[in-house]
């Protein structure tokens, strides 16, 4: 059984809590909505606010590719060579498809614009040049099977997908992008949602990276007073 994850940062509220819940495999054509309500039964309730992982969200949608389906220019693996640990720039697959989303000339200027911000000591200057256009990409790196090999995309249309959920749960919900580098973005929330203090429970990544099988977390208010993951009524 999961075990509750104390939130303590200044930025959240005291109170909060998150649990991640295991999920079976979801694979593509997947009914992800049926899934995450099946799953948070009797766990999650109205005020909660589920969250559940953009990868999961976009391997039910198909918005996959197999690594073995695309072949790096040699642009590609220049860079990839020269990349750090960060999956999407490091490995050349995954590269060519932002080289094909956004053309190859925009992808040297990112990198020569990342080597002039690296000698005057600024970093992640190709992110910012890039931005959604690499941020849409995942790398292969921590995915279960059979979706070790998979680069994924970003999940459509993120706010139908979560307001859905919120329609036949009648708990709020959220798409999240998080990582185990304290960063979470939400791409999608229904109604209501309160975004940014959401984020904020989820910069430790309760959802985990590797093969814990939990892309789904239920965020549970416990504290006094007004609940924070819901805009309050006007």
């Amino acid at each position: 059984m999961s075990r509750p994850l104390l939130v303590a940062r200044p930025e959240v509220p005291a109170g909060l809590i998150a649990l991640p819940v295991r999920t079976q495999l979801v694979r593509s054509g997947d009914d992800l909505a049926g899934i995450v309500a099946h799953a948070v039964a009797g766990i999650a309730r109205p005020g909660d606010v589920i969250a559940i992982s953009e990868t999961a969200v976009a391997i039910a949608q198909g918005a996959f590719v197999p690594a073995e389906f695309v072949r790096p220019s040699k642009l590609a693996y220049a860079l990839a060579r020269r990349a750090g640990a960060l999956a999407t720039v490091s490995q050349p697959e995954s590269l060519q498809l932002v080289i094909d989303e956004v053309g190859a000339w925009r992808v040297l200027y990112a990198a020569v614009a990342h080597v002039l911000g690296r000698l005057r000591g600024k970093r992640g200057v190709f992110y910012e040049v890039m931005g959604e256009a690499i941020a849409a990409i995942d790398g292969y790196t921590g995915t279960l099977p059979p979706f070790e090999r998979a680069i994924v995309l970003a999940p459509r249309e993120p706010d139908a997908f979560a307001q859905s959920v919120f329609e036949r749960t009648g708990i709020g919900c959220v798409v999240v992008d998080a990582n185990d580098l304290q960063k979470a973005k939400i791409l999608g929330a229904s109604l209501d949602v309160r975004r940014s203090v959401v984020e904020n429970a989820l910069l430790d990544n309760p959802h985990g990276n590797a093969d814990e099988q939990t892309p789904v977390v239920v965020l549970k208010w416990r504290g006094a007073g007004t609940n924070p993951l819901y805009e309050a009524a006007s």
